[in-house]
């Protein structure tokens, strides 16, 4: 195959690849606690694609390689609701919850409680507190989360008392890039990364953390990304259109 030819389509599976995470972060604009992601890519120095004396300076060829994908881990906007349970993060702090794939961490703090009476996310997970999961009654009334994580309530309509029922569990990442996203908020700690307890972090009750996902920027992404494609494979079918009269002309028999 032609070098042009290779090269064209190394760019095309790069552009596909990084389209593909920008068609992901705008799917989750308006997912809590979203980090966006952005594509990395390097240059591949390659030999030609055919075969021959490859001894000249000229022969090695420059191709785009896909390497990895980074977070951002900046903050999203603070957004106010008056639930109760909902609760933002100010600061680096993750909150833990449990999962079917064990503990994961979370800045969505879209919080609900299932008919079991447990503080779970809106995907259905427990939320964890220093003690293991929250467990709200059916009477528990005036909820309240403090700064630092503190869940106290009355208990039925004539409680001029609070009882508490939990504290969140609040951890915090010596480098929190090395976490490994699951699912549309939740990050796994891989092997080697310690979380430790966060007490720096506050919580803001009646709020949530927006997505971190800045819509224009992800939108004129999009337009390039696209535009550039579309660049790439008019090339190569110039490219391919030229061989292919080449080839006639050489096949024509002179008379």
């Amino acid at each position: 195959m032609p070098n042009a030819l290779l090269v064209g389509l190394s760019r095309q599976v790069a552009l596909r690849r990084e389209l593909d995470v920008v068609a992901n972060n705008i799917a989750n604009i308006n997912t809590a606690g979203f980090k966006a992601n952005g594509a990395v890519f390097e240059e591949f120095i390659g030999k030609t694609a055919r075969q021959g004396d490859l001894s000249h300076r000229d022969a090695k060829v420059s191709f785009v390689r896909d390497r990895a994908t980074w977070t951002d881990m900046t903050q999203g906007a603070m957004e106010r609701t008056g639930n109760p349970l909902d609760v933002a993060i100010s600061g680096n702090g993750f909150i833990a919850i449990q999962t079917p794939n064990g503990e994961r961490f979370t800045r969505n703090g879209a919080f609900q409680v299932n008919n079991a009476g447990q503080l779970v996310t809106s995907e259905g997970f427990q939320v964890m507190g220093e003690a293991g999961p929250i467990v709200m009654q059916p009477k528990d009334r005036d909820i309240t989360i403090s700064a630092d994580g503190t869940i106290s309530v009355r208990e039925g309509a004539n409680a001029t008392t609070e009882s508490q029922r939990g504290k969140l569990r609040l951890a915090s990442f010596d480098n929190p890039g090395l976490l490994r996203k699951d699912g549309s908020s939740a990050f796994a700690a891989p092997d080697g990364v310690t979380p430790l307890p966060d007490t720096t972090s506050r919580f803001v009750q009646g709020s949530i953390e927006k997505s971190n996902v800045r819509s224009v920027v992800e939108m004129t992404r999009m337009i390039e990304v696209t535009r550039t494609y579309t660049s790439v494979a008019t090339m190569l079918s110039q490219q391919s259109d030229m061989h292919r009269s080449a080839i006639e002309k050489l096949a024509e028999v002179p008379n």
